[in-house]
């Protein structure tokens, strides 16, 4: 809970300081453009934003592949719950503990759900950096995008880190040896460090859990349809993701300035280069980026608007209503 605190005073300070630079010198243009946003545009942005939560958590429950444990209801108001989760903690690493936490709630052993986790993270991840490849490709035929030298290193080190994210991961999934060579050199770091006392009790302990990890990866491995609909989902889900700044756009009653194909292009370099920044919700960095990739087509107070209203949607939106059903969540009957 300190940590909790202290990362929402953090996102409040940061979030403060962008709305000054964003308002500081067009605060009455910005305010009378946003009173003349065509709602019905505002509304399909947000169900873009529910339709990218619904696949992913569409995929979390295929994968766990026991409707009578965790119902599709019950997966979606999971991943609802680690928006909140992702978004107060730095890299949102703080969804998916809570993830595994709330699946144990309903009879799932913690190696199982772990495993289903980072499954499911593997996927996102290979279809972000599908995605990538694809706006790469496309800017580099195209040159929609005119960045200077340090975005530039930016999208570069966010693009490496991403794929060395999914690189570790398979690795992880795949090799037993791997992951047991990687858990020993932690725990003898922690010893080291006087974290761990019994260095053979922990070994002992964490040779069960990877026996038990890696038994669930290999039933997992048979599944290769499993893999295909896990990415294509996360591909679609970020397809959603990335068009939500085209309709906050045309809700300004601005048709022309933006297309699709450039829209999910500039978002997509948002989001990959918004991968290392160590902030709660990469705050300020994100919003950097997005000016910087999206002012090649807009600018002015339609530029704040937009970057205002998008950042509404896909971050506090979502912080917002992972918060309330946090308070409400009741926990699950595990089975």
């Amino acid at each position: 809970m300190k940590n909790v605190k202290r990362n929402t005073i953090i996102i409040f300070i940061v979030t403060l300081i962008v709305l000054y630079f964003a308002l500081k010198d067009q605060f009455t243009q910005v305010i009378d453009t946003l009173l003349k946003v065509d709602l019905k545009y505002i509304l399909i942005a947000i169900c873009l934003y529910a339709m990218y939560i619904f696949l992913k958590a569409w995929v979390s429950y295929i994968s766990i592949g026991d409707k009578k444990k965790v119902s599709l209801y019950e997966a979606v108001k999971h991943n609802i719950i680690t928006q909140f989760f992702n978004g107060i903690t730095p890299f949102s690493t703080g969804g998916q503990p809570m993830e595994v936490y709330m699946l144990h709630e309903h009879g799932i052993r913690p190696t199982r759900a772990t495993n289903i986790i980072m499954q499911n993270f593997i996927f996102y991840q290979v279809a972000l950096v599908l995605f990538g490849i694809c706006a790469v490709v496309y800017n580099q035929i195209t040159g929609v995008l005119k960045y200077n030298a340090l975005l530039h290193g930016l999208i570069i080190i966010g693009f490496a880190i991403n794929a060395g994210v999914a690189l570790f991961l398979f690795l992880v999934a795949a090799s037993k040896k791997f992951t047991r060579t990687v858990v020993m050199s932690v725990l003898k770091i922690g010893t080291k460090l006087h974290l761990i006392k019994d260095l053979e009790k922990q070994k002992e302990k964490w040779d069960e859990r990877l026996d038990d990890f890696h038994k669930y990866t290999k039933e997992l491995k048979d599944q290769k349809s499993l893999f295909v609909v896990g990415v294509l989902a996360n591909f679609v889900s970020l397809f959603c993701f990335y068009a939500i700044p085209l309709f906050i756009l045309y809700s300004l009653h601005d048709f022309t300035s933006m297309h699709l194909f450039e829209t999910l292009t500039a978002s997509a370099y948002v989001l990959i280069m918004g991968a290392f920044i160590p902030i709660p919700g990469a705050s300020g960095g994100i919003e950097y980026g997005f000016s910087q990739f999206f002012g090649c087509f807009i600018g002015g107070s339609q530029m704040s608007v937009v970057l205002l209203v998008w950042r509404f949607i896909t971050y506090y939106l979502g912080m917002i209503t992972g918060a309330i059903c946090f308070n409400f969540h009741q926990g699950g009957k595990k089975k």
